[in-house]
């Protein structure tokens, strides 16, 4: 099916590139015969199409660019070829006429490679060494980009530029007149030139980049008059970056002075809305910052290979709190013990490290519960109104293969089926954001089921909200997109965002909370109670989604864990091979759930238990398990970790203090002049390239 979706698009990008090669055939033939009706016509509708698919499908230009058939091969070869054209036709005098074109042409390729080395050149003095968020950063002399055709897309910028110079010797191949081939390569001259000479004043001081030193220096100034304590690493993939900001809100409360550390640049902008300051360090060297300044403790919600370098900071003590927790093996990884504490939910997770027996010891295991999860509200009872909710939410294919991590692929379609067979249900379909990318076969048949739950709600009909609901939903989005999103020119580039996004004004967080659940609320209600949603976007998040169903059908995930805070029935699906009694034996979190075979026949059962609580055997086993997963409400989970921050920054204290004291009692002519950052420079392997993190 998917394939089939897709041929119409292929079929159309294929005829676009034998189009262009049809276009440069007839135009080397009508010059060489001539035939300048042709030849004219070939050679502008080459030129236009280039140019639009420039614009419209780049990544089917670079395809071109990889057997070396790039946009300057292309126009240049188009070029030859109406120099070839005028050649060929009567009444232009080859010397006396052609030459100076020939030499004008000229002029201007020497002019388009001229901007690219000057654009090369501003590109990289405006590559600081660190990129910073909600940190007001104007003393670094930040200044706007230029514009992005002049810096950043020679490809545009060659064809654009080009266009008057080639209707200029059009026009004379159709008249035989060279005056308006000069004309033309005149204004491509005087366009590209200004260009050039604009673009340069980017070098000038006023607008030139301060160096790599003075940037650190400003940071360690920064990071002296800011003292952060806790901080929070991260890095990772393209698709990640949900890992980092579900802890954001956990982050804004924590008791110290929070700082988010990333090392991929493109990561800055993939983190969600938050006060706390955001640095990145693209490379390990400036990480000595870190070292000198007050931090005292690092939290990693992921493993990722750039990890083991702030690992290596001595001044620092780190704690893994991971991205969820599950039990598959990727919450129990051995990487856990290169971390100074691992801090868990609740007594399943301590156990599930001492049963793994990876190197990790009890003592390292601290209990601080999910602050995050606060917002989850409590079953109520049955299912009010008509319809029950069943929220259908798996998790991905993870990185080892494991058929049984994902039910999309065995089970999937055949769950939403039963669901779907059944009126009285609402489905909310909402996959992880990384299905299918590892396994194709798994985007496949996640695309399979979204369009068995589109179908389904479009034969449903009844009574909608009226328009001012959706009005209602723009205008929060509006104010909630306001709020989290900083709206940058096409143009604007790393130093410029970095500019726009300084300190924030005011209390943006608590401002941020209150929109979002204003959007959520408007979300919901623009939907009538009996439609089926399909949710692929970040907004509405998993736990609103929590808050509408009635019951949740996942995998082995983090989700369940979550889940079992609302207390509400669930469902797992068991796609491992295993018998359900060695599945509820080996997954401590599903034995307090109904279990579904790949056929799914169980999911009328599970609808009826939930519609009659009191034929729900489940309950009771439900409201222990999610104490022996989360640990106790009280105190509350945020207290918990606050009070696990302040010990451990308390430890980073202590060891710095018997540090000192060493240092002191060393005889001056025997102490080591190397510091912790000389030691840590030298063992530092090159910097990995990777981001990807290995946990899931």
């Amino acid at each position: 099916m998917p394939s089939a979706g897709l041929a119409p698009r292929r079929v159309v990008q294929l005829s676009a590139l034998f189009a262009m090669f049809a276009l440069y055939t007839a135009q080397l033939v009508s010059a060489l015969i001539p035939y300048v009706p042709v030849f004219v016509a070939a050679s502008a509708a080459g030129l236009a199409l280039d140019t639009y698919l420039q614009y419209k499908q780049p990544g089917l230009l670079s395809l071109l660019g990889k057997i070396r058939f790039d946009v300057t091969v292309r126009q240049l070869l188009r070029d030859m070829l109406i120099l070839v054209g005028l050649l060929r036709i009567d009444g232009i005098e080859p010397l006396a006429e052609q030459s100076p074109l020939t030499i004008a042409l000229l002029a201007f390729y020497a002019l388009h490679f001229a901007c690219q080395a000057v654009a090369v050149l501003v590109r990289r003095t405006r590559a600081l060494p660190i990129v910073t968020r909600n940190i007001d950063a104007s003393e670094l002399r930040l200044s706007a980009a230029p514009p992005r055709i002049l810096a950043r897309r020679q490809g545009h910028r060659l064809l654009s530029f080009a266009v008057p110079g080639t209707v200029g010797l059009l026009i004379t191949a159709a008249t035989t007149d060279a005056l308006w081939g000069g004309i033309g390569l005149a204004v491509s001259i005087v366009l590209l030139g200004g260009g050039t000479i604009y673009l340069a004043t980017w070098l000038l001081p006023k607008k030139r980049a301060l160096s790599e030193q003075k940037v650190m220096a400003w940071l360690d100034r920064w990071l002296a008059d800011y003292e952060p304590t806790v901080a929070m690493y991260f890095s990772g993939g393209t698709s990640s970056a949900y890992q980092a900001n579900m802890w954001l809100s956990t982050l804004s409360e924590v008791d110290g002075k929070p700082l988010i550390v990333l090392r991929e640049r493109f990561m800055v902008q993939k983190i969600d809305a938050t006060d706390v300051p955001i640095i990145c360090f693209p490379k390990v060297a400036t990480m000595f910052s870190l070292e000198n300044s007050t931090l005292k403790m690092v939290l990693h919600p992921a493993n990722a290979a750039k990890t083991s370098q702030v690992l290596r900071i001595p001044t620092i003590k780190h704690a893994f709190i991971n991205h969820g927790e599950s039990d598959k093996l990727s919450s129990c990884n051995p990487y856990a013990k290169a971390y100074d504490e691992v801090w868990v939910a609740g007594p399943a997770a301590r156990e599930r490290y001492q049963l793994a027996d990876i190197g990790v010891e009890d003592k390292d295991v601290v209990e601080v519960g999910r602050p995050q999860l606060s917002p989850i509200r409590r079953a109520t009872g049955a299912p009010q109104g008509t319809y029950t909710t069943v929220l259908y939410a798996p998790t991905w294919e993870g990185w080892d293969g494991n058929p049984g991590n994902t039910s999309v692929l065995l089970a999937g379609e055949n769950i939403v089926k039963h669901l779907l067979a059944d009126d009285s249900v609402r489905l909310l379909y909402k996959p992880h954001p990384m299905t299918g990318s590892v396994d194709p076969r798994a985007g496949v048949a996640n695309e399979r089921i979204k369009a068995m739950v589109r179908e389904a709600a479009a034969k449903r009909s009844g009574a909608r909200p009226g328009p001012e609901a959706a009005a209602e939903l723009v205008r929060r989005a509006a104010e909630l997109d306001r709020l989290t999103s900083t709206a940058f020119r096409a143009s604007a580039d790393e130093m410029e965002r970095m500019m726009l996004q300084g300190a924030p004004d005011g209390d943006r967080q608590s401002a941020v909370a209150d929109a979002t659940a204003a959007w959520e609320a408007a979300y919901w209600a623009s939907f009538p109670e009996w439609e089926h949603l399909v949710i692929t976007d970040a907004r509405p998040a998993i736990f609103t989604c929590f808050n509408q169903a009635d019951v949740l059908i996942s995998d082995v995930s983090s989700v369940v864990s979550d889940w079992l805070t609302s207390e509400k029935p669930y469902a797992v699906a068991n796609t491992s091979g295993m018998s359900e009694s060695d599945f509820r034996a080996g997954f401590p979190t599903v034995s307090a759930a109904t279990i579904l075979t790949p056929a799914a026949t169980e999911v009328p059962a599970l609808l009826k238990a939930v519609r009659a609580p009191e034929t729900d055997s489940h309950a009771e086993a439900r409201a222990e398990l999610k104490e022996h997963l989360l640990g106790p409400s009280d105190p509350p989970s945020l207290e918990r970790f606050n009070d696990a921050v302040r010990a451990l920054c308390d430890r980073a204290d202590e060891r710095r203090v018997r540090m000192e004291s060493r240092l002191a009692a060393e005889i001056p002519g025997q102490r080591d002049t190397g510091t912790d950052a000389d030691e840590f420079a030298e063992t530092l392997d090159s910097d990995s390239e990777s981001g990807d993190t290995v946990t899931a």
